[in-house]
């Protein structure tokens, strides 16, 4: 199974970027989309079905969005926190479309969209830290039902510093802040403590990062500024993942990034992520 991975920035604005590359990308299963910009109603979903791809939206207007195309019928979609958590504990936390998932094959495939946090102190980067939180709450009830977990999207946080093209000011900068680092880095061991009857064991270690498996070199990106021709300069920051849960990390073929869809005229500032398992 491909896996692929894209925030679009405006679904609409980039139609004919995202039908040629599902086009060129034949192998590719279930394509996650962030950032689609558009309330379902609006959702341009004739020319995924011209190409046979089933479409799974949940979008607001201008802002946000997610969106799942797959080639094949999805089990058990679910959009928001809400879905499977109480609305005391989500609270206002799905009042912006960020969150989508369905299952292929067996497989939960969980498509986000984390807010960005515009400053460190902020109300929004307090938000985003809230939103991570609550997160989560949302796999530890999700690895309750499922061993075979893909969380993918786009975090906003670089993780590592070889994840960012320059190391100035990376402590101070949104989506590199220390703070955010240590929240996503407790999310994603979610599950280690976690026994369950239909498992010998805990799972080991959490979710784990799919293109590090096969790359621990820096120097590669998924998302670079529109300013100061970041793209052909390289000065990017890897801030979309696929993470998986043990069992399909340990079946995890390939994970890379395609850069072909950034070298295109009005492209999205972010470029595809695709794992193979």
């Amino acid at each position: 199974m491909q896996v692929a991975s894209w925030n679009v920035n405006s679904v609409r604005t980039r139609l004919g970027h995202i039908t040629d590359w599902l086009k060129t990308n034949p192998d590719v299963d279930i394509l996650c989309l962030q950032e689609t910009k558009v309330v379902d109603a609006d959702f341009p979903k004739a020319p995924f079905e011209e190409l046979n791809y089933h479409t799974y939206i949940y979008g607001q207007k201008a802002y946000n969005g997610v969106a799942l195309i797959s080639k094949t019928p999805l089990d058990n979609v679910r959009m928001g926190f809400g879905a499977i958590l109480d609305a005391d504990i989500v609270g206002d936390l799905d009042d912006q479309k960020r969150v989508i998932s369905g299952v292929l094959d067996g497989v939960r495939i969980l498509n986000l969209y984390v807010p960005n946090g515009s400053s460190i102190g902020s109300e929004k980067y307090e938000y985003k830290l809230r939103w991570l939180a609550l997160l989560k709450q949302y796999l530890i009830k999700t690895l309750e039902e499922t061993d075979k977990l893909n969380v993918c999207g786009d975090f906003n946080i670089a993780l590592e510093n070889k994840d960012i093209y320059t190391d100035e000011k990376r402590d101070t900068h949104i989506m590199s802040s220390p703070i955010e680092r240590e929240t996503l880095r407790d999310v994603l061991a979610v599950g280690r403590s976690m026994e369950r009857e239909h498992l010998k064991e805990p799972l080991p270690g959490g979710l784990a990062d799919a293109f590090r498996k096969f790359t621990d070199e820096g120097g590669h990106f998924s998302w670079w500024d529109y300013r100061a021709a970041s793209f052909r300069r390289n000065m990017g920051w890897r801030i979309d993942h696929h993470y998986l849960s043990p069992e399909l990390y340990k079946q995890a073929k390939r994970c890379w990034i395609d850069l072909e869809p950034r070298k295109l005229e009005k492209p999205s500032d972010h470029t595809p992520v695709i794992v193979e398992y």
